[in-house]
């Protein structure tokens, strides 16, 4: 067993089984989220293992939602007429940088990404019987940054989440997204 696998089933997984996870996930009332790190060249490992989790907790009472953000950011992207095809044509015509920021200014402003995320947590979500999964963040990379998605979900989100989170520890509290990016040390969730 890697040390992903054995820190998702020994750690995390206990904690998301307890009747309230909140207090064991986070210290802010607001912020009831934790961080899973993984390595990012085990992305597909990780997906596999995360759909035995959600069955897991499934049978253990728990009603898990899946967030892609991969996919939230495909749904902002096409709302503002930027599919694919789009995107390489801007990047031939401006380059990649602008093309990057573009990206990110629609994730930011005009369809604000944490309020993608949110739209996706079931109206009568309870805190005692609903576990929420955020993934596919590695698709926002070099894009957007975690540690923004989590701060601007402060406040939005009251039931237990975990993102999953392809990186680098880097100190007790700072992560290397993508292990490329320098560290960010203001994650305040824990990090499992």
């Amino acid at each position: 067993m890697t040390d992903w696998q054995d820190r998702l089933v020994e750690q995390l997984e206990p904690v998301l089984k307890q009747s309230d996870p909140r207090p064991a996930i986070s210290a802010y009332h607001d912020m009831p989220y934790a961080i899973f790190r993984y390595p990012p060249e085990h992305e597909f490992s990780v997906r596999q293992e995360i759909a035995l989790l959600r069955t897991r907790l499934e049978q253990a009472g728990k009603r898990v939602t899946a967030i892609s953000l991969a996919a939230c950011m495909r749904e902002a992207l096409e709302a503002e007429g930027l599919d694919t095809e789009a995107l390489a044509d801007a990047e031939k015509s401006v380059g990649l940088e602008a093309t990057i920021e573009t990206i990110h200014q629609v994730l930011s402003e005009y369809r604000p990404l944490d309020e993608l995320v949110a739209a996706y947590i079931p109206e009568n979500a309870d805190p005692l019987h609903d576990v929420v999964f955020i993934v596919r963040a590695g698709a926002l990379f070099p894009i957007y940054r975690t540690s923004s998605l989590l701060e601007q979900l402060k406040g939005k989100v009251h039931v237990p989440a975990v993102l999953f989170y392809p990186g680098e520890l880097d100190g007790a509290a700072g992560l290397r997204f993508m292990g490329v990016l320098d560290a960010e040390h203001n994650y305040r969730p824990k990090i499992f």
